[in-house]
């Protein structure tokens, strides 16, 4: 079922693929002219914060973690990318280092822009432009939330939220149910909080018939006692 009417998925998801949909061809061309494809297997780097950006990614196939990681090593997700977004662009358009890191969190095919072009063909395209700075403002607002829900969230209110999330990201247009394949430590890591609390909720939420599981895979039976924990407005 569509949550769209119950949950305010658009608060919580970049719009990256948008940027290159129905880009005109000759801007489109220039933009790829000398990218090259990358396969990269779970949990391999593709990039990571605090170097210079080379250039932009485009996740072909699979889903990527976009995470930071602190003093004491703890890492933390910040945002799940899918098939069909941008990532690491803002670092180039700023001129500056990354400010996180990213890694695929299945094996995922990305290709790779380089930044010579990237910028060549920013500067050509009105079209680029306006969709960049559109994306870039939504994007900020998607992070914003994200502090909002580790402030004044309980970890069950996050897992739930964190749930229906993903729920829409692991999609595959085929069935009602949607399976979650993402390890108890990247969940925790995403719901900022430790594994064993998130096994636990989990188990409660498997008790109450929201979500079953089949190994690590997670499947989201109710979502709208799902949305309803997660007491987001």
């Amino acid at each position: 079922m569509s949550i769209r009417g119950i949950f305010p998925i658009d608060k919580w998801d970049f719009k990256s693929k948008s940027i290159l949909q129905d880009l005109p061809a000759a801007d489109f061309k220039l933009l790829i002219a000398n990218q090259t494809e990358h396969t990269y297997l779970k949990g391999e780097v593709i990039f990571r914060e605090g170097t210079f950006p080379s250039g932009i990614f485009f996740i072909k196939s699979g889903k990527v973690k976009k995470y930071k990681v602190n003093q004491d090593g703890k890492e933390h997700i910040i945002y799940v990318a899918n098939s069909g977004e941008l990532i690491g662009y803002s670092s180039v358009l700023a001129d500056n280092r990354y400010s996180d890191s990213a890694a695929a969190l299945e094996k995922s095919i990305v290709n790779f822009i380089p930044r010579e072009d990237f910028l060549n063909a920013v500067q050509y395209s009105e079209a680029l432009n306006r969709r960049l700075l559109k994306t870039l403002s939504h994007e900020f607002a998607v992070m914003a939330n994200n502090i909002s829900l580790f402030s004044q969230k309980s970890v069950r209110e996050r897992l739930a939220l964190q749930l229906v999330v993903l729920r829409e990201k692991y999609k595959t247009g085929s069935g009602s149910l949607v399976e979650i394949n993402m390890s108890r430590d990247d969940l925790a890591s995403l719901v900022g909080t430790a594994r064993e609390n998130v096994v636990r909720v989990l188990g409660e939420f498997k008790e109450k018939g929201y979500v079953t599981t089949a190994g690590r895979k997670i499947i989201v039976i109710d979502v709208k006692s799902l949305v309803s924990i997660a007491n987001y407005r």
